[in-house]
């Protein structure tokens, strides 16, 4: 082959790659001036997500519990994007609420174009230390807490004939993880409710979007709960959310979850490893959790009348330096995303 020919394939090769990245590009769609919710919104991957957003000139809503909190979030919106940001005390597990939050941006903004479903808690634990309560709590934030914002800007989207659902559920609502029953039973019914709920819309113009991150470097882990041999417990999720190479930063992921949420992509699994482990689930069902229960025979074992909780931000106090300094980028995620706010209640 002459140089002649070898040149003009690699130009046409690279015309294909230029044109294919344009034609993706180019069914982005432009939300600039549409108004986003995202519950959740005061820290961590809702903050990155509001900032993603903001950067894009939506103008930005955002819910959690505690008001210190969503305060310190909004100024960091305005502050640091020049966001038009409105936010509102919300606690995503009680309807009235949730009404009162849509009725409050639809007065300040008009309307509801994009709803992010992010509210989230995380509790780790083995089963023999976990109660029933536990499970309540997460099926309320995780599932009710995404049901609840979803049907209250339905109707509105439907008579609108366009808006967009999109709803951060995790690789544990694919693949069901060791010490994390409750968080995946939840993350289960939120993405089935999801994808039913897509079939129903497309004929609406709604597009109803699943999310599934794998891990992410957020500072979150700062936030979560831990029962049974609560240190040991705490050091394996922490790693795991702060090590390079296992966990995705928080900015990549949001980057990547509003270009999905453009797109109108039915489903957008986050890191190369939470594809993988979906992909081979669904190719070879009982392998994975097989596999897992493998990986649970390593985890920490119960602690008998283990119940009470400890914080990952605790637990990290008290922690050695040599662990300190493994999870310090999961530290750092934490000081950009407002996770070392220190709220007057427990936020979702």
């Amino acid at each position: 082959m002459n140089r002649a020919v070898t040149r003009t394939l690699i130009g046409a090769a690279g015309a294909g790659l230029a044109l294919g990245f344009a034609l993706r590009r180019a069914r982005l769609a432009d939300l600039s001036g549409q108004v986003v919710l995202i519950t959740g919104g005061s820290r961590g991957l809702g903050l990155a997500l509001a900032r993603e957003f903001a950067r894009l000139n939506c103008k930005i809503a955002i819910c959690a519990r505690d008001k210190s909190e969503l305060e310190s979030a909004r100024e960091i919106l305005e502050r640091e994007e020049g966001a038009e940001a409105f936010a509102a005390p919300c606690d995503v597990t009680s309807k009235e609420q949730v009404d009162e939050l849509v009725k409050a941006v639809r007065s300040q903004f008009g309307g509801i174009d994009v709803l992010v479903n992010n509210a989230g808690m995380i509790r780790v634990a083995p089963v023999e230390n976990l109660t029933i309560q536990d499970f309540e709590e997460a099926m309320a934030v995780m599932f009710w807490g995404v049901v609840y914002p979803t049907m209250a800007v339905l109707k509105e989207m439907r008579e609108r004939g366009g808006g967009r659902i999109a709803t951060i559920a995790s690789i544990g609502g694919k693949v069901s993880v060791p010490h994390l029953l409750p968080y995946c039973c939840a993350k289960f019914a939120a993405v089935g409710f999801c994808e039913g709920l897509r079939t129903e819309m497309s004929r609406h113009g709604v597009k109803v979007i699943t999310i599934a991150p794998g891990l992410m470097r957020t500072g979150s882990h700062l936030k979560a709960e831990f029962k049974g041999k609560q240190h040991a417990e705490a050091a394996w999720f922490s790693l795991g959310a702060s090590l390079p190479m296992v966990s995705m930063s928080a900015e990549r992921a949001a980057r990547q979850i509003v270009a999905a949420i453009r797109r109108g992509q039915a489903e957008k699994i986050l890191s190369t490893q939470a594809t993988l482990l979906a992909r081979v689930n669904g190719a070879f069902p009982g392998l994975v959790p097989d596999l897992l229960g493998l990986v649970a025979r390593v985890l920490p074992s119960d602690d008998a009348g283990g119940q009470s909780i400890l914080t990952g931000a605790r637990a990290g106090e008290e922690s050695g330096k040599i662990f300190k300094a493994l999870t310090t980028l999961g530290r750092l995620a934490a000081e950009r995303l407002n996770e070392l706010h220190t709220p007057a209640s427990q936020t979702t």
